[in-house]
């Protein structure tokens, strides 16, 4: 089963630059620190003047593929994967590009790997936030442990104070899609605190509307479909009807941490569910766009 998430998607395969990632050490830690370094997050990264990187470099953040990543990377530094670059040298992304270039890494070592999309609770107290994390298969422990490929490794949990664990982030500390639909549905969190951002008011931005949206990204990502977080298809483009809610629990009951990759493609199959060869993407700094998949995405 842990078998499907050793093979690179669509997105994910590194491409021309696969021998400079092979060259990255193999080991999980190595592979999460590498990740860590090489983006500049587009609103968390701080004041771009001052970081030396160009403002109009923002529409970084609409690039798909790991080997696109890997480019614009290579043409500012063509050190290794390995070596932390300044500001001006890292991609502008997001936490989805983090964790992508991360699940590349570990699956050209022979790691297991798989984006989950969903929400953290460890960014601003009492908020849980729109956020995209990895997950390892831990052979010797038999379980997927999550993987924060982002933050560094002394980053401090903003609702616990403690230092987050980041090589295996508790699953009460960032609940996956599935996990948080299920948790809202219960009434054991208020939908309402879950977020793009606190700061973001727009009611698409927030609670039931994207609760639903991370659960039908997680979906995507559990198949090797590593969306973009602002895409929008099928059953996202519209507004959710109790048919849309009661099939949304049936999908998160579904989904454990251990779910089948077959029961996966079967949900990915469903019309409302299915990743199209096209996608609506509302971009936060190029705007809205349809844009064409590569073959091989779409189910």
């Amino acid at each position: 089963m842990t078998e499907t998430y050793l093979a690179q998607s669509p997105v994910t395969d590194p491409g021309d630059f696969a021998s400079w990632v092979a060259e990255l050490p193999g080991d999980v830690a190595s592979l999460r620190r590498a990740s860590s370094h090489l983006v500049f997050h587009y609103w968390g990264g701080g004041d771009y003047a001052i970081n030396g990187v160009p403002e109009e470099r923002a529409t970084e953040i609409d690039t798909r593929y790991v080997d696109d990543i890997l480019k614009l990377i290579h043409d500012r530094s063509s050190e290794p994967l390995s070596t932390p670059r300044e500001p001006a040298q890292q991609f502008v992304g997001c936490c989805r590009d983090y964790t992508a270039l991360f699940v590349s890494f570990a699956r050209a070592h022979g790691i297991p790997a798989r984006s989950r999309v969903g929400f953290a609770g460890y960014f601003v107290p009492d908020w849980w936030m729109d956020h995209v994390v990895a997950e390892v298969w831990d052979a010797e422990q038999n379980r997927w442990q999550l993987i924060e490929a982002q933050v560094a490794a002394d980053h401090r949990d903003a609702g616990t104070g403690d230092v987050l664990p980041v090589m295996d982030v508790p699953r009460d500390r960032f609940l996956t899609g599935a996990a948080a639909w299920r948790a809202a549905r219960a009434g054991t969190f208020d939908p309402e605190l879950f977020v793009v951002n606190p700061q973001l008011e727009e009611p698409f931005l927030r609670s039931w509307p994207y609760l639903a949206h991370n659960l039908v990204l997680d979906l995507a990502a559990l198949g090797s479909r590593e969306m973009i977080l602002w895409d929008e298809y099928g059953l996202l483009t519209g507004p959710l009807s109790e048919t849309d809610k009661e099939m949304l629990d049936e999908l998160a009951a579904a989904i454990s941490e251990d779910v089948d990759p077959e029961l996966v493609g079967s949900w990915l199959h469903m019309d409302p569910l299915r990743v199209p060869d096209e996608v609506m993407s509302y971009s936060p700094r190029s705007g809205p766009r349809q844009v064409t998949l590569r073959p091989g995405l779409a189910t």
